[in-house]
């Protein structure tokens, strides 16, 4: 590679942003960037065709990772649980036992989300039945709207850090690290994060009552022992499948991808208990299942052939000269790749920065001595904010389609804004007390 050619691997890199960012399909956006700068590469003389040859072996490579059969095993979990009603009744009974307090409704939502991204771990299917549910009833009760909207779009994010979480499993894959202990060090900082939101609740319930009001007593009196007999049979099977799937990981009894397996079976067991599992749901499921895993797929295929033609035009020794030069060093870099997955959530989700940034990272994590483990619920949290940054979030489009008209996009993206605040302050803790993330992972050993 001659000087005068090397800015090919540069200009491929902000080409394939250039596509994403007009909303072409990621897959197709990676691999036809990689066609195009293949073949000018083949007629400068500077990309040696024999790179291409590679790739079929990185294919079946790619079908061969039994890691990333945990993928549909998560995904078909998820979206059966979403089936089983079991997000329905959590709201209702813990929006009851919270009610009595100011803010009460909306610490229910935090509560019941952090559930659900221990069990399902599907930001859409939380977003969508916490804001069919709970919207309307916070509306009704003087609830401020964009509060509302914020604590419901937020609370449904807590699936990309709080285990199991296909964005985890991702990320262990491109990092080449082990899932569990991802999973394991990414407790605390999912718990801190829903800490973080009761808090914010908590304080502003406080401080602006009429924001946050408590439930009328005719609403919430149902009686100490029904609410006792509610608050047991809508708890103990999500926790009992929590205990299933995150609790053989943890204790090495199984890999994520067992876990999964084992899940994905407690969820269907859990909708036939619930009368929700029929032929037409499970067939529901599985195409849910078939489409979002197919997705993930044909983005790795796209970014395994990106990759290929990336590093062929000599890319990737400019990114690593480049990041791991940074003035500053471990501190430089640190700054530069969470403000390039920061400002990149704005506008294309996390699958897109996972497959396309990750493997840049990646090696210079490694070769300055970073904890992959530790770097990886960073991305992870940083992810995270992905889904509430306007003006592409995926979360506030879920809420914006189910919510009632009176609810307006401003006050959707006004009401993410304090939350999007919140997540940085907990990543920034992350990264002045490791600690925090070594911890599990440490006892595990």
């Amino acid at each position: 590679m001659t000087l005068a050619y090397e800015w090919l691997g540069p200009v491929m890199f902000v080409g394939a942003l250039a596509f994403l960012s007009l909303g072409y399909p990621v897959a197709f956006s990676l691999g036809g960037v990689a066609i195009f700068f293949a073949i000018l590469g083949i007629s400068l003389g500077v990309f040696d065709a024999l790179f291409l040859t590679a790739m079929p072996q990185r294919i079946f490579g790619i079908m061969a990772n039994y890691t990333l059969l945990a993928i549909p095993y998560f995904i078909f979990m998820g979206s059966m649980l979403e089936k089983s009603g079991i997000a329905e009744r959590l709201l209702e009974t813990m929006g009851i036992l919270f009610g009595r307090l100011r803010g009460g409704l909306a610490l229910a939502v935090v509560l019941v989300g952090a559930l659900l991204a221990a069990t399902t771990g599907v930001v859409a299917a939380t977003v969508v039945a916490m804001g069919l549910i709970s919207l309307p009833v916070m509306l009704r009760y003087g609830y401020n709207k964009e509060l509302a909207a914020g604590v419901i779009a937020a609370s449904g994010t807590l699936g990309q850090i709080i285990p199991p979480s296909v964005v985890l499993v991702v990320l262990a894959d491109q990092l080449g690290i082990s899932v569990g202990d991802l999973f394991l060090g990414s407790v605390i900082p999912g718990l801190m994060m829903a800490g973080a939101f009761a808090m914010h609740v908590i304080i502003v319930a406080w401080l602006k009552p009429s924001v946050a009001p408590a439930l009328p007593l005719e609403v919430r009196d149902i009686g100490a022992a029904s609410l006792g007999r509610r608050i047991l049979q809508v708890m103990l099977p999500p926790l009992l499948l929590i205990l299933l799937v995150l609790g053989s990981i943890f204790f090495g009894i199984a890999t994520p991808t067992e876990a999964g397996a084992v899940g994905s079976l407690g969820a269907m067991i859990l909708a036939g208990a619930n009368r929700q599992l029929s032929w037409a749901s499970l067939r529901q499921v599985c195409d849910a299942t078939l489409r979002i895993t197919s997705m993930v797929i044909f983005i790795l295929l796209g970014s395994t052939a990106f990759s290929l033609v990336f590093r062929g035009l000599n890319g990737d020794r400019f990114m690593f000269d480049t990041l791991s030069n940074l003035p500053g060093g471990e501190t430089g870099f640190l700054l530069v790749s969470m403000l390039t997955v920061f400002f990149l959530g704005f506008f294309i989700d996390f699958f897109e920065i996972a497959f396309i940034v990750i493997p840049l990272f990646a090696p210079v994590a490694q070769t300055l001595g970073i904890n992959l483990v530790w770097y990886g619920v960073l991305l992870g949290a940083n992810l995270q904010t992905s889904f509430l940054t306007p003006p592409f979030g995926f979360a506030l489009f879920y809420l914006r389609g189910v919510a009632p008209p009176e609810v307006k996009t401003t006050d959707i993206y006004r009401g993410a804004i304090p939350f999007v605040l919140l997540q940085l302050l907990v990543l920034v803790l992350i990264i002045a007390f490791p600690g925090i993330v070594s911890f599990l992972p440490s006892l595990a050993q």
